[in-house]
């Protein structure tokens, strides 16, 4: 994996969450907050897991290891995570940029909030998050779908198609 290749997923993987954050505007606050039988809960709690994986990783391969989830109760408010959200994104888009393919193929230490230690290679992590956000992603976007605010297409091949347009 080389530099190039991880900007291109990372942006990719801003689009989609866009994509996913701008239909989740459109809910009511009750919709927002409202429980579901997905695997993290409802849109909010959806929303707050992908969120706390791309915070987490970024922490962990900046040497730290946070011991603590971030919990949908943070977030009254869709706009209180989508802030959150902008926040997070500016400093992950930071970190992918000042990145070198030596840095990419190097190794990082981190303990999960279990305290167990883990050794990996930063391409496969960061590989691995955006993997992990297209899985929550999509279950957000059939929540969204549901509630008849549709994220429309989040595959990679549409967003690389978009920017050539």
């Amino acid at each position: 994996m080389n530099k190039q290749d991880i900007q291109l997923l990372y942006q990719y993987n801003h689009w989609a969450n866009k994509r996913i954050l701008d239909a989740a505007a459109n809910v009511t606050e009750k919709q927002f907050l409202a429980p579901a039988a997905y695997p993290h809960g409802g849109l909010r709690s959806t929303l707050t897991h992908t969120l706390f994986a791309e915070c987490i990783w970024r922490t962990r391969w900046l040497g730290e290891s946070p011991a603590q989830r971030i919990k949908p109760e943070e977030f009254p408010t869709f706009d209180s995570l989508r802030a959150r959200w902008q926040e997070e994104e500016k400093l992950l888009m930071d970190f992918v940029d000042e990145l070198t393919d030596e840095k990419l193929n190097s190794t990082f230490s981190y303990k999960t909030t279990k305290d167990e230690p883990f050794e990996r290679i930063l391409w496969q992590a960061m590989a691995h998050v955006v993997n992990h956000g297209t899985q929550h992603r999509s279950e957000a976007a059939a929540m969204l779908t549901e509630l008849g605010h549709s994220p429309g297409d989040l595959d990679l091949i549409v967003f690389i198609h978009e920017m050539k347009e």
